[in-house]
């Protein structure tokens, strides 16, 4: 399964109210760490869509949903659980950074 594109409008439905996991990585086109760690993204995305939906939210063209989580630097991936938020990580890092990230908060 590919990640998930996460909108303003979407998030509640799509993050909120998930009765999955989900992983958002808050992202923008001109960002080359959020490229860097796209596509490991995709991978974790594939490898462990048992457990956690990857999502994107692109925070030029959705700029609200960035502003109520305060988040000022980009990547940036907050991981939600029942609806709330359970971590954050900021900055791009190795694939396993990420799936331990995860599989420490799942």
């Amino acid at each position: 399964m590919a990640t998930k594109k996460v909108t303003d409008e979407s998030f509640d439905t799509d993050v909120i109210k998930s009765s999955k996991t989900t992983v958002v990585d808050f992202w923008a086109e001109w960002c080359g760490p959020c490229k860097q760690i796209s596509p490991i993204l995709e991978e974790i995305s594939n490898e462990m869509s048992n457990e956690v939906v990857i999502a994107k939210h692109n925070i030029d063209q959705e700029p609200n949903t960035p502003t109520k989580y305060g988040i000022r630097g980009i990547p940036t991936m907050l991981l939600f659980k029942n609806g709330s938020l359970k971590s954050t990580k900021v900055g791009a890092t190795t694939k396993s950074n990420i799936v331990s990230w995860i599989k420490e908060n799942i």
